[in-house]
């Protein structure tokens, strides 16, 4: 489907299918993603932060030695097989910006009425980091993106999963402007709260705790542009630090994720009752 070969037809079709059937059992959210080939990347799965804990992390500097003909990233050895990663890779070599999003809106025009018939929204995940990786063509990583996207498929079940890690690891995104923007726009349909730290000049960032002070996303005021603004969709923490010792697959510890999930709930009831 994001190739745009002759056999998306076919794929799409099994979407539609299984869209029908998440709808049945009561899915109605549809978080998804339009990156070529890489779906998130980070150079170092266990950054060592200065309170003892384990985050993911990127360093421009570090990616920038990266060799794309023989690659090894951490978390994606176990996914692809080296023969495997150079076929993809190669698949997308002359694929340009706009080519990927001529097909991301074949493939939302072609299920937009199945959205319409089941009521499903359909919530992209921005790219994850926000800018192009090996020359692979990211087209959902700005505010700007967002905006030729709702342009191009106006149906209110397209709508995006706003990751305020992933847009925000972007220092060219202001994250409170485009929350209060699109959820006043109704088009953001499932949120996914976390924060990063700015580690450098050069694009890189680390993962750390949920509250602000840790990171460089002010968080609680994203959740009063969520509350003012009637936000009446999904939310969760997302990402989480390895704490107390734990050894949980990098980027998703169990403690840190429940402090995260108290955090948000917390931020929620204290906007609700004393922000507006």
């Amino acid at each position: 489907i994001k190739l745009g070969t002759e056999k998306r037809d076919a794929h799409i079709e099994a979407f539609k299918k299984n869209l029908e059937l998440c709808a049945k059992n009561g899915v109605k959210c549809v978080c998804y993603n339009f990156m070529p080939v890489f779906d998130w990347l980070r150079t170092d799965m266990h950054h060592r932060l200065p309170d003892g804990s384990d985050a993911l992390s990127y360093s421009r500097e570090d990616f920038d030695k990266v060799d794309p003909n023989h690659l090894h990233l951490p978390g994606w050895d176990e996914s692809y097989t080296p023969d495997e990663l150079k076929s993809l890779l190669a698949q997308y070599q002359k694929m340009s910006h706009e080519q990927l999003f001529e097909n991301l809106v074949y493939f939302l025009n072609a299920i937009m009425p199945i959205c319409d018939q089941y009521d499903v929204n359909m919530a992209i995940h921005p790219d994850d980091p926000p800018w192009d990786v090996f020359s692979l063509p990211r087209i959902i990583s700005s505010e700007a993106d967002l905006d030729r996207l709702f342009d191009a498929v106006k149906n209110p079940h397209n709508g995006v999963t706003f990751c305020t890690g992933s847009f925000g690891a972007g220092r060219h995104n202001d994250i409170p402007k485009m929350v209060d923007k699109f959820s006043k726009a109704k088009r953001i349909f499932f949120v996914h709260l976390r924060n990063v730290l700015y580690t450098d000049d050069k694009d890189s960032f680390t993962e750390v705790g949920h509250y602000s002070k840790a990171g460089s996303i002010d968080i609680p005021l994203v959740v009063k542009h969520l509350v003012d603004n009637g936000f009446d969709g999904y939310v969760r923490p997302d990402h989480g630090r390895n704490i107390f010792g734990e050894d949980q697959k990098p980027g998703y510890g169990l403690y840190d994720r429940a402090l995260g999930c108290a955090y948000i709930n917390g931020l929620f009831e204290a906007v609700e009752r004393f922000g507006k």
